[in-house]
């Protein structure tokens, strides 16, 4: 019988990333802990508890040694991330040496130096692209990757539960959708733009389905998977569990700025048809189509709930974002 317990010792790879900056904060202040944060360009530590190991691009050959001795959980957020735009000969190789095989590397060596708990950061993308009403995706659902990224963050999954079924190391992975906070950039960043300079958009008639998830309430999750009893060798979904219309996202954004937003009812259908014209298919179906999940089982064997409210996240992310301009 699995039973959890209390580790006070981490190694947390891509550390100086958008996540990895958060989560290593939260982990430092907890008395007593030692958090390693990996990282290929040098983080200040914030804490005396804190220690930097620099990793370089090959993460397929990164000798990881000196990093995880003494470490008891490991969380895995350093990949290759998805690009619009990208200028790689074969996105595809790219991705598999950074996420399958310098996962692979990873988890060998961690399962060697003895770490009881390897936490994977997945993606939803492993599960698809899109959703159809009433059927939100759910952890047991069939992988349908549908990129090179989403591929790639499958194969990894597929090969970590293996070596964790072969060495017993403890294999966690969770695969959020878009994750916002402050500091958040890409498509949520542009939005906030948006709205902050009062364009008016038309996106009134759109009432698609959307999961998101704070970044303080990943953090919160990612936490209690290092060492909660029923998480080894699972597959958790997380969101706030308050999905929304992007037309209510926007309201909300307005709503944390305290600015007026004027959205025009254009029929979704005519939105497509100009995007397929203007040849920005990809970017209208990220704002038109739905993508929703499922989080009951996340929250049933984790007894987790969400601990910030979505237009509480969405403010603090507004405030950070205008505080900057």
């Amino acid at each position: 019988m699995q039973t959890s317990f209390n580790p006070r010792s981490f190694l947390v790879t891509g550390a100086s990333g958008f996540v990895g900056r958060a989560l290593t904060q939260h982990l430092g202040i907890q008395a007593g802990t030692r958090v390693v944060c990996a990282a290929r360009s040098h983080i200040p530590c914030a804490a005396p508890n804190m220690t930097f190991f620099q990793c370089d691009d090959a993460l397929e050959t990164q000798d990881w040694r000196a990093a995880l001795d003494g470490v008891e959980v490991v969380v895995h957020l350093a990949a290759r991330v998805h690009v619009m735009r990208d200028t790689a000969a074969s996105p595809a190789d790219e991705f598999r040496r950074i996420n399958v095989q310098g996962s692979i590397n990873l988890a060998r060596q961690a399962a060697d130096a003895g770490i009881r708990r390897f936490i994977f950061i997945s993606s939803l993308k492993v599960n698809g692209e899109q959703t159809l009403p009433g059927r939100p995706f759910q952890a047991s659902d069939a992988a349908n990757p549908q990129d090179p990224y989403g591929t790639s963050k499958h194969e990894a999954e597929q090969a970590l539960l293996a070596i964790g079924r072969e060495t017993g190391m403890e294999i966690v992975i969770l695969r959020p959708p878009l994750i916002y906070g402050p500091g958040v950039r890409a498509n949520f960043e542009r939005l906030m733009r948006l709205v902050q300079r009062g364009v008016p958009l038309p996106l009134g008639a759109v009432h698609n389905v959307r999961s998101m998830v704070a970044l303080d309430n990943f953090v919160d999750l990612i936490t209690l998977s290092t060492w909660h009893a029923q998480a080894p060798g699972k597959i958790f979904l997380v969101s706030d569990d308050h999905d929304v219309s992007i037309a209510q996202l926007l309201r909300m954004l307005a709503s944390g700025m305290k600015k007026h937003i004027w959205l025009i009812p254009v029929p979704p259908c005519l939105l497509v048809a100009l995007a397929r014209l203007a040849g920005k298919s990809m970017d209208a179906n990220r704002l038109l189509d739905s993508l929703q999940v499922d989080i009951s089982e996340t929250k049933r064997m984790l007894n987790w709930q969400p601990p910030h409210a979505m237009q509480d996240a969405i403010n603090k992310t507004v405030t950070s974002f205008t505080s900057k301009q």
